[in-house]
């Protein structure tokens, strides 16, 4: 019998150093990566609640050209795509945008994914991204361009002006806080463009509607907006 060194070489490592799923946090085993074969398979999809698909649908009901709107996961505080989110953001962990931006395009039903010339992701103000060292947004784009061949840019649309984070402000103040504050550098390159613009997390909808607005102005064609995440509310 043909003994594979390689698994016994892996299993052996995971038992020194045990790698853990970053939304549940149990062990990983064998070839699983970030994920655990069962939060693959059983982490909330929007798709489940058909209340919050519709409810996605309606917030951005005021922009004409905005097509559709897409979240891939329900969140909930103090669970595991929260966990998810968290891992994405604030532990150096890119990678997880990556693969939930695979696992979207994948799973998304054939010839259903917004056809488009480019996904554009919410960006992070210059200071933020180096305390950061990335965008989460980015990582997610990346993933979702890998599967459907869509290009991505982290620079079509810029922030030009560094907020305080968004968390724990009510809907009023979020929309406040992030007024004014995109604009796209070169609007010779949207213009009549199709686009999807990429986020992590939907709740109020304060920045994606911020940004929305700066795309319409540069003079975009349609928008779809796509995000990891949705809140209920």
């Amino acid at each position: 019998m043909k003994v594979n060194l390689a698994t016994y070489w892996y299993d052996f490592v995971d038992l020194l150093f045990p790698r853990c799923c970053e939304a549940c946090e149990k062990a990983l085993v064998g070839s699983e990566k970030l994920l655990c074969t069962d939060c693959r398979v059983t982490l909330p999809r929007t798709d489940s609640d058909s209340a919050l698909k519709m409810s996605l649908q309606t917030k951005f009901i005021g922009y004409s050209k905005v097509k559709g709107v897409y979240s891939y996961l329900i969140f909930t505080k103090k669970g595991r795509v929260q966990n998810l989110l968290h891992a994405l953001k604030y532990k150096g962990r890119p990678e997880v945008g990556v693969l939930l931006g695979n696992l979207f395009a994948q799973e998304m039903p054939m010839g259903t994914f917004p056809t488009a010339d480019w996904l554009i992701s919410v960006p992070l103000h210059k200071r933020r991204f180096q305390e950061r060292g990335y965008n989460q947004s980015d990582a997610f784009a990346e993933g979702l361009s890998e599967i459907t061949g869509v290009p991505w840019s982290g620079t079509l649309l810029v922030r030009n002006r560094y907020t305080k984070s968004q968390t724990g402000k009510t809907k009023e103040e979020r929309r406040d806080n992030v007024k004014g504050i995109f604009e796209v550098p070169d609007a010779n390159k949207i213009r009549g463009k199709t686009l999807i613009l990429v986020d992590d997390v939907l709740t109020t909808g304060a920045t994606l509607d911020a940004c929305v607005e700066t795309l319409i102005q540069a003079g975009c064609d349609r928008i779809y907006i796509m995000t990891i995440a949705a809140a209920q509310q």
